[in-house]
Formats: structure tokens, C-alpha cells, sequence
């Protein structure tokens, strides 16, 4: 029997219309506000950018977007950052990554304010994640949880497998299933025998950006497969990171690219918003 699908959209507008409804129920003219800011002409990033641009209006929020000149220097880009931190209709705060390369992703994160850090990127909210403390949660990890325990299946006391320690993905999300009592294992380019460590996983989360690099018969039957890649083909087309035909015929639920995490990133980021509003 083939996977079932994870349905990343449909499960992201059950919560984004529920942010709607909430939202439409406050009194007043008290709004989430979420600052969105894009340094440079990055195809991919001038996309993310509208997107969220655009969804914010569809929920109500108040919506800033400042977009900055490739050249702008890294004390330009710390001085805004400065002004929307004690803005105070500016709950949340996401710098668009990559910056360009004379600006330093690290020193610009950290100069968030942890509260309005809704990326969920700052070192002190990663820390929080370590100690499974309260805090904001990276958007596409808290996302993949999601979309986990949607299939109905207990991530307590199952194997799970991340491909990839980036510190925007792997990393987090192998913090986010360990908090919920999975047994982690973190593969990455120096991993020797990729395939029997997937074996043993119950759940697999792979974040890489290379097309197609895991197949189906690396998959444990059964298993819960999220797919984080998307990388643009020759054929215009968006491809996983999993080879989605071969492994549909192994996994228990598997992820379709487009259409399962890439919706929940942002369907969370206005979920991090609003409780950063609420807060």
C-alpha cells in the first residue's frame, strides 16, 4: 500500500484560520505586528518575503517590510533592527536569510530582541530549546512536529533520524523530538552508511538541499518520512530531498514537495507571531 500523504496545506490553514479568528475576536485596534526585512534581490528570498507580506494581510496582522540595498553595511542593518525592537507595535522581528556576505547572519540574529525573535534563530531561545524550556520554536522545525503528530503516531520511544545539522533545521528539530522522547541520531556528510542508521528509523527528517539523495529502499517500512528540500531542477520543477516516487512505496506517511513543510513554515511563523503578541 502506497504512503499516505501528509497534507502540509491543509493542515497549515487550519492554523492560520484560527490565527483569523482570533485575531478578528481582539478589541480595539491592539494587532500582532510582524516586521519582515530582506537585504538584497535574492529571487527566493524577494518570494518569502511577499508571501508572508501577503499573509499578514490576509490575517489582520499589521504588517511592516523593509527592503534594504544589497550594499547596505551591517551597522545600517543593526540600526534598523535597534528601531523595531522598540517598536511597540512590533511584536515579531524576521530578518530574511542569506545576508550578503560583508554582513554577519550571527551578529544581526543576536541582536534580536529573544521576544520578538519569532524565527526563533536567537542563541538565547536556542538555548531555551536545549533545556526544554518555554520559548520560541524555529518555524519549519516546529512545523515538522506538527505535521509528525498529525499521522496520529507517538514520536515517544521511536527511533528518529535527522539528515542534516544546519542550524536553522537539523539541528532544532533534533532538539523539538528529543523534548518529545524520540531516540535522535543526527546523519550528516560525514556519516558513514547512511542507509543502515535510516533502517532503524521510525522517523525520518531530511534537511540536506540535495535532490533526491534518499530512496526508498534506505527506508524502514512503515516509517514517517518529512521532507525539508526543495531544490530547483533543470526542469523548472521544485524536488525534494527524498526520491519521492521509490519512497511512497516504503514509507507509512511521507511529505509531497511542494505543499508539505514549505506552508507550515509560514502558517507557524504567524502562529510565533501572534503568541509573541500575546504574550
Amino acid at each position: 500500500m502506497p504512503a499516505q500523504i501528509i497534507d502540509g496545506k491543509k493542515i497549515a490553514k487550519q492554523i492560520t484560520e484560527g490565527l483569523k479568528k482570533k485575531v478578528a475576536a481582539l478589541q480595539g485596534d491592539a494587532r500582532p505586528g510582524l516586521a519582515v526585512v530582506r537585504v538584497g534581490d535574492d529571487p527566493a528570498s524577494v518570494s518569502y518575503v511577499n508571501s508572508k507580506e501577503k499573509k499578514c494581510k490576509e490575517l489582520g496582522y499589521y504588517s511592516v517590510k523593509k527592503e534594504l540595498p544589497e550594499e547596505t553595511s551591517e551597522k545600517e542593518l543593526l540600526k534598523l533592527v535597534a528601531e523595531l525592537n522598540a517598536d511597540p507595535r512590533i511584536h515579531g522581528i524576521l530578518v530574511q536569510l542569506p545576508l550578503p556576505k560583508h554582513i554577519s547572519e550571527q551578529k544581526v540574529l543576536a541582536a534580536i530582541s529573544p521576544e520578538k525573535d519569532v524565527d526563533g534563530f536567537h542563541p538565547m531561545n536556542l538555548g531555551r530549546l536545549l533545556r526544554h524550556e518555554k520559548t520560541i520554536e524555529s518555524c519549519t522545525p516546529k512545523g515538522i512536529i506538527k505535521l509528525i503528530k498529525s499521522t496520529g503516531i507517538e514520536i515517544a520511544g521511536k527511533n528518529a533520524v535527522v539528515v542534516g545539522r544546519s542550524n536553522i533545521v537539523g539541528k532544532p528539530v533534533a532538539a523539538l523530538l528529543l523534548n518529545e522522547n524520540a531516540t535522535v541520531t543526527i546523519c550528516h556528510s560525514k556519516t558513514t552508511d547512511l542507509t543502515s542508521h535510516l533502517k532503524q528509523a521510525d522517523i525520518v527528517v531530511v534537511a540536506v538541499g540535495q535532490a533526491s539523495l534518499i530512496t526508498g529502499d534506505m527506508l524502514k517500512k512503515g516509517a514517517v518520512v518529512i521532507d525539508v528540500g526543495t531544490n530547483r531542477l533543470e526542469d523548472g520543477k521544485l524536488h525534494g530531498d527524498v526520491d519521492f516516487e521509490s519512497a511512497e512505496k516504503v514509507a507509512g506517511f511521507l511529505t509531497p514537495v511542494p505543499g508539505g513543510v514549505g506552508p507550515m513554515t509560514i502558517a507557524c511563523l504567524m502562529e510565533n507571531t501572534y503568541e509573541a503578541f500575546a504574550s
